[in-house]
Parts: structure tokens; C-alpha cells; sequence
């Protein structure tokens, strides 16, 4: 067997790394992709990728492919295509931190990738291993960051992209994307469950490579968000990262980032996950409230729209990592969002509602005695402020009565004393 090959986390069977199958051909269960633990220590292997970071031109310039050992391997250079991503901020900010709580409060925002958001880090390797097993074309359901980030990648590697989006619940700077790149993009008259239902029926009628999260090459770039951020502690884990959770794929990559970083001796402890939904779309919050006896589904309504997603695919994984890191699981409401979205964007940051879900989960972790005072804590944004604008001109001009956090515009006539005035306000 080769040193990375796809395992079925249903029936246990092992697949090929070239096998094209989204599932396992034999159960349809979901596919993990396994590497064999590099050959050098923890210390070595820290050292690799420390030689790597600075580097400007490239493969290794990705904040991605920085990590190829743990990513795929196989890959040889001339067949990746990167732009480069990742290589993303981790930010401090005192306002948020005042705001949500925990003093040690960090920011990792990945809507600083080239598409504005972390799909970039999936879709680098997705659409690599799809041009690798010489693929046809490319396909994705989507609430907007995921059609955005496989256009762009399929823009950039020659490939035809499809993808299928719920009409009427896609933000306009995500749809103006998939429209820019080349995408056909399919207006669905349903939600996003159905969406991927769809593309997943488009994948085995069609002969297209479906990259959804239910890819597990996907997720072995989403891992780099959680490498990154431990290289930019110096390796230090935090005690705490709190992400963003709709379907589930990168709670699933993270807790397999961080047990793979432990087992080949890149840290010593791993900490804890915590998952945050919308209340209005939390199956995986209802499940984990019963010890995840059962999966739950729902219908979503959330103005968080990347996470408004009722049926999770990678539920299953996500259960395992949220157990292996002894992590917790909760829904926040629409207001706390956009709450939060206010305080992050005042300060300067910016973020889409679904990132702000991490914020206010921080705060209601904070307040409810789960996360300890004094505790680190890194919270992911997900997606850039540009990509959901009717979001924040809802807020602050909009929602009567004005929240706390509105910055009304002001009208005024062609006067400098109408200037002077607005100032003094």
C-alpha cells in the first residue's frame, strides 16, 4: 500500500488514493483520507515546516501545500494548483476580547484567501486530486463560499465547473463569484440539503468529481487552518478553538488535524473544539444536548446563510472530534451574530455573519463558566465582511429600532455647517 490511501469510516474498507468515488463504492459511507506518520520526529518535522515559511514563489509559498506531508503527499509540485492560499492573519484585537470575554482572545481569519473565505484551503488540494485521476469536470452544492472557491480553483486548472446553489439564500458577493469565475451555476428552488442531494446524484449519473465537504480530500486542506495557526503559536496549543459549524467539514478536519499533530509529536496536548451554530439551523447542537444519541435534522432558517444547513454531511466525523477533544457544542441566535459581526467589523476586522457565530460563542462559552478566565482561545473567521454587504447594511441602516451597535448613515445637504453638525453628533 502506498503511504496515503482513502479508509471508510462505516465499513473500514481500503481504498486506493486515486479512487475517484466521493463514498466508498462498497457501503457509501464517508471516505478519510490516511497518511502514513512521516519517517522524521515531531522536532524534525517542525523544523520542515519552519525552513518553509517566509518562502515567496511556488508550491511551498501555500499555506497549504507548506504542510504537503501532511496533506498529500504524492502530489508532485507541477501537478498543484495553488494561487497561493492560507497564509492567514492571526489577530489580536482588544475590542473584541473586551466584548466577547476571554483576555487571550485570537482571531484567525481565513476570509483573508484569495476567494475570501477557507474553502480556498480544501478546494486547492480537492481540485488538485480531481485533475490527478483526470476528472471531466467538477461539481458542488453550495451556500456560497464552496461554489466560489471550486470556480476559481476549476477556473485555474482548465476544468468545467457546476454548481448548485438554493435560489433566494445565497449571498450577492458569493453568487456574483461562481458568476464571475465561469461556473454553471444552477438556481435551485429548494434548500441546500437538496441542493447536495442533487450534486451528489450528478456525481455517480454524471460521471462529475463532487467536492463537497463529503470529499475527503477536502478536508486534508481544510486540517492547514489548525496547522497554521499552532506553527504561528510557535506550537504552543491554545486551550480553546471555536469554529463556525453548518456541515460540519471543517469541525471534522480540525479534530483530525489536531490528532494527527499529536501523533507524529508536533504537540503535546490538543485542545478543546468547540462547534457554534445558528440556532435556527443546530441539529448538530441538539444532538450533542442528548450525548449524540441520535442525528437530528432540521429545516435552517438563519441569516447566517453559510451555515444554514439542516442535514449535516460530515456529522459523523464531526462526533468524533468533538469527543476526542473533549469539546462542546452550542447554538447562538441571529442577534448574538450580528452582534458580534458589529463588534468584529467596528473594530476594524470585518467578517460574514456565519464567522461572527464564533465570536458569540466565545462570549456565551465566557458566561456560561465553560471557558475559564485566563484560558487561550482561538476563534475562526470564516469568510470575508464583502462577502454577505446586505448583512451589514441591514443592520446598521435597517433593523428599527437600531441596535446597540448601528452606525446609521446621515443625509445631509451640500453644506459645511451640515457637515460640522453631523460631527458634533
Amino acid at each position: 500500500m502506498s503511504d496515503t490511501w482513502q479508509l471508510c469510516t462505516s465499513c473500514g474498507s481500503e481504498i486506493p488514493e486515486s479512487d475517484p468515488h466521493p463514498r466508498c463504492p462498497r457501503c457509501r459511507g464517508l471516505l478519510e483520507v490516511r497518511h502514513r506518520p512521516p519517517a522524521q520526529g515531531g522536532a524534525a518535522l517542525r523544523a520542515t515546516f519552519d525552513a518553509r515559511w517566509g518562502v515567496r514563489q511556488g508550491v511551498l509559498a501555500s499555506g497549504v501545500w507548506r504542510y504537503r506531508e501532511a496533506v498529500l503527499p504524492s502530489a508532485p509540485p507541477q501537478d498543484v494548483l495553488c494561487y497561493p492560499e492560507g497564509n492567514t492573519p492571526l489577530l489580536t484585537s482588544p475590542a473584541v476580547a473586551r466584548w466577547a470575554g476571554p483576555t487571550g482572545l485570537l482571531l484567525k481569519h481565513e476570509g483573508h484567501n484569495p476567494t475570501g473565505s477557507f474553502k480556498d484551503r480544501g478546494m486547492t488540494v480537492g481540485v488538485t486530486q480531481a485533475r490527478r485521476i483526470g476528472a471531466r469536470a467538477v461539481a458542488c452544492a453550495s451556500t456560497g463560499n464552496t461554489a466560489a472557491a471550486l470556480a476559481a480553483y476549476a477556473a485555474l486548472g482548465g476544468l468545467p465547473a457546476l454548481v448548485l446553489v438554493p435560489k433566494g439564500h445565497v449571498a450577492l458577493g458569493k453568487l456574483a463569484q461562481a458568476l464571475a469565475y465561469g461556473a454553471r451555476t444552477l438556481l435551485v428552488r429548494g434548500n441546500f440539503d437538496q441542493c447536495l442531494e442533487l450534486a451528489d446524484q450528478a456525481s455517480d449519473r454524471l460521471g462529475v468529481y463532487l467536492l463537497n465537504s463529503v470529499n475527503p480530500f477536502r478536508l486534508e486542506g481544510q486540517k492547514t487552518i489548525v496547522l497554521e495557526l499552532l506553527q504561528q503559536l510557535a506550537w504552543q496549543p491554545p486551550d480553546w478553538i471555536v469554529v463556525p459549524a453548518g456541515n460540519l467539514g471543517n469541525t471534522a478536519a480540525f479534530g483530525k488535524a489536531l490528532a494527527e499533530a499529536c501523533e507524529w509529536g508536533l504537540i503535546d496536548r490538543v485542545p478543546r473544539l468547540a462547534a457554534v451554530q445558528a440556532e435556527g439551523a443546530a441539529p448538530f447542537a441538539l444532538s450533542f444536548r442528548e450525548g449524540f444519541a441520535r442525528r437530528h435534522r432540521v429545516e435552517p432558517h438563519t441569516v447566517a446563510t453559510a451555515i444554514q444547513i439542516g442535514n449535516p454531511v460530515s456529522y459523523d466525523r464531526a462526533v468524533r472530534a468533538v469527543r476526542d477533544t473533549k469539546g462542546v457544542v452550542i447554538a447562538v441566535t441571529d442577534d448574538e451574530i450580528l452582534e458580534a459581526k458589529a463588534v468584529v467589523d467596528g473594530a476594524g476586522i470585518g467578517c460574514e455573519p456565519a464567522s461572527a457565530a464564533a465570536i458569540a460563542g466565545t462570549r456565551r462559552l465566557g458566561r456560561d463558566g465553560v471557558i475559564k478566565a485566563g484560558e487561550r482561545v482561538v476563534a475562526i473567521l470564516t469568510g470575508h465582511v464583502l462577502k454577505d454587504p446586505a448583512s451589514v447594511t441591514y443592520y446598521h441602516m435597517e433593523r428599527d429600532p437600531a441596535p446597540p451597535h448601528a452606525n446609521r448613515p446621515v443625509e445631509i445637504d451640500p453644506h459645511l455647517d451640515d457637515v460640522e453638525r453631523a460631527m458634533k453628533r
